[in-house]
């Protein structure tokens, strides 16, 4: 985030200056946004940088207590710049939060400078998991810094303490945030294949059940209620990796036009990686989770590998933005694009389809039977119909309060799910047209599109309340959409594992003794148990003084 911020929120007289010694790593950066009493409202942060006129110098302080930065990463023990955010103050005046390049370290000694309190926060959820990344915490006592190191490409503060604003617009700064959370949709999709591989895997190693006249025990693979869990992760699997795809996309298509100085996609695009980014983090990390629950009490173990995944993948949920705070920001713009219907402004990009609104509002799905399904307009236009309903419904509601604001709160819980619908259609819809691109191999787009009907019905199989409320299909057709969802599983599951051989992760990378590509789990498990630590005795450290005399003690009483 400190290389970003400074490209994105940089003059290039001030890009030249520090992304070479960034990328030469002759400083290391960290971002210091986030305090102890402000993560998610950025405009409530209280570190304080006034400008003193006399010195030509912005004085970095902080006035309480949660003012503290708290958890920026590398900045415990590692980092010697960071980019922070504060309220700039001039004559008295708050201009709102901004971001300046301060020196935390000397690069001589590596002691924090003058001024400068550093430490890092202390250990976190999990056994190693995030508890490498030097997570920290960050005070100053009125330091100060030259006025060319705020970063200035927005707006700038002149020698004469006057505030000007360039004519480049604030939502410059969404662009380091589209970057970021267009990453964090990839790793979504890395993470999920990753415990997805080693679920599937271990159900096809593990049998259990079913036995006749002593022959083999069922997999527990071919278990329906295994296959209806472990599945649609799998789908969710590819589907993250393809949106993912789509959004690097966006995001060079956006670099490109705000480079050209054309920021008419950028509220979009903000909206759309946002709401993205929340979707793929809490489905990954339900689904982990899922998947260790998937390998039953073998997955608990450390070296199945999933419950460090999970540990170090969690916190995604909240860093670069709370997912419930993300879906309010996309409801806010669903709630802007609804309100503009009318006015001859089009709906851009992933909401094109509220330009069909009417049409929308009339749709009945016309499904007979369960393969109806299958076809892809079918899906597509029931989760458009579905999506567009529930931020009508939405913005409806809304207009019943005379106090947007205290209407928005009131209904914060049904704008969160209109936001989800509309995300939802965002991955299913990108699915379809990577379906419609040339893939090589008849058997490979085949999967690929069982894998995309699994996603979209398991979606409408689980929100289907969302459906029928809206009117967008009949309580037959939802019944249908669940048998066919059924049918479904029987066509992946003699190619689940080609499926998840596919991402071809080495053991190495994966991590799993239940994940392992040749299958031999039990005499591996049994094997890395020895290694542990607490085997290296076979009695234990404190027998003698602790436990065995009160085994002599009960058999003395036992005597008696």
């Amino acid at each position: 985030m400190f290389v970003p911020a400074i490209q994105g929120q940089g003059t290039d007289e001030q890009q030249q200056k520090w992304l070479p010694l960034a990328y030469r790593m002759q400083i290391i950066g960290c971002y210091a946004q986030t305090e102890l009493g402000h993560g998610s409202n950025v405009q409530g942060l209280e570190t304080t940088a006034t400008f003193d006129p006399k010195t030509d110098e912005f004085v970095i302080h902080n006035p309480t207590l949660t003012s503290s930065k708290w958890w920026p990463g590398g900045l415990g023990k590692i980092s010697t710049h960071a980019v922070v955010y504060a309220r700039l103050i001039i004559g008295g005046e708050d201009h709102g939060v901004h971001g300046f390049i301060v020196q935390l370290r000397s690069l001589d000694d590596h002691l924090p400078l003058s001024g400068i309190t550093i430490g890092d926060i202390g250990m976190k959820f999990g056994n190693a998991a995030y508890n490498t990344m030097d997570n920290g915490v960050l005070r100053f006592d009125h330091v100060r810094i030259p006025r060319n190191q705020m970063l200035m490409r927005v707006s700038q503060v002149t020698r004469e303490g006057k505030y000007v604003h360039s004519n480049v617009p604030r939502q410059l700064v969404y662009g380091t945030m589209v970057n970021v959370r267009q990453k964090i949709v990839a790793d979504a999709s890395v993470a999920l294949s990753r415990a997805v591989c080693i679920a599937t895997r271990y159900s096809a190693v593990r049998r259990q059940f079913g036995s006749h006249n002593g022959g083999l025990e069922t997999q527990v693979i071919d278990y329906k209620t295994q296959q209806a869990r472990l599945f649609p992760l799998l789908a969710s699997a590819y589907a993250f990796r393809f949106v993912g795809e789509w959004l690097k996309w966006l995001y060079m298509d956006v670099t490109k036009r705000l480079q050209a100085n054309d920021f008419s996609t950028l509220p979009e695009a903000h909206a759309c990686t946002a709401g993205l980014k929340s979707l793929t983090t809490t489905a990954t990390a339900d689904g982990i989770e899922e998947c260790r629950k998937l390998c039953g009490g073998h997955g608990y173990l450390c070296s199945s590998g999933l419950p460090e995944l999970f540990a170090v993948y969690v916190p995604a949920c909240t860093y670069e933005g709370d997912n419930i705070v993300l879906l309010l920001q996309v409801a806010r713009y669903l709630m802007k694009t609804v309100s503009q219907l009318g006015s001859g402004n089009k709906p851009v990009g992933t909401t094109a389809y509220m330009a069909r609104v009417e049409q929308l509002m009339q749709y009945h799905s016309d499904v007979e039977k369960a393969e109806d399904w299958l076809k892809p307009n079918v899906v597509l236009e029931a989760f458009e119909a579905r999506a567009a309903r529930m931020s009508v419904a939405c913005a409806q509601n809304l207009s019943k309060f005379t106090n947007p604001e205290e209407g928005f709160q009131e209904l914060a819980a049904d704008l969160v799910d209109a936001a989800v619908a509309h995300c939802q259609l965002i991955v299913v819809s990108k699915f379809i047209e990577k379906l419609q691109q040339d893939i090589p191999g008849k058997g490979v787009k085949k999967q690929l599109e069982v894998l995309c009907s699994i996603y979209a019905l398991f979606l409408l199989h689980k929100h289907l309340g969302d459906f029928l409320s809206t009117g967008c299909i009949n309580p037959k057709q939802g019944s249908l959409a669940s048998e066919q969802l059924r049918n479904l599983y029987s066509q992946v599951r003699p190619n689940a594992i080609a499926l998840v051989d596919a991402f071809n992760y080495t053991d190495h990378y994966l991590g799993s003794i239940l994940g392992r590509y040749d299958g031999n789990v039990y005499p591996k498990l049994y094997e890395e148990a020895w290694k542990d630590p607490l085997n290296d005795s076979v009695v234990p450290d404190g027998f003698k003084e602790y436990i065995q005399p009160m085994l002599k003690q009960q058999l003395r009483n036992a005597r008696l």
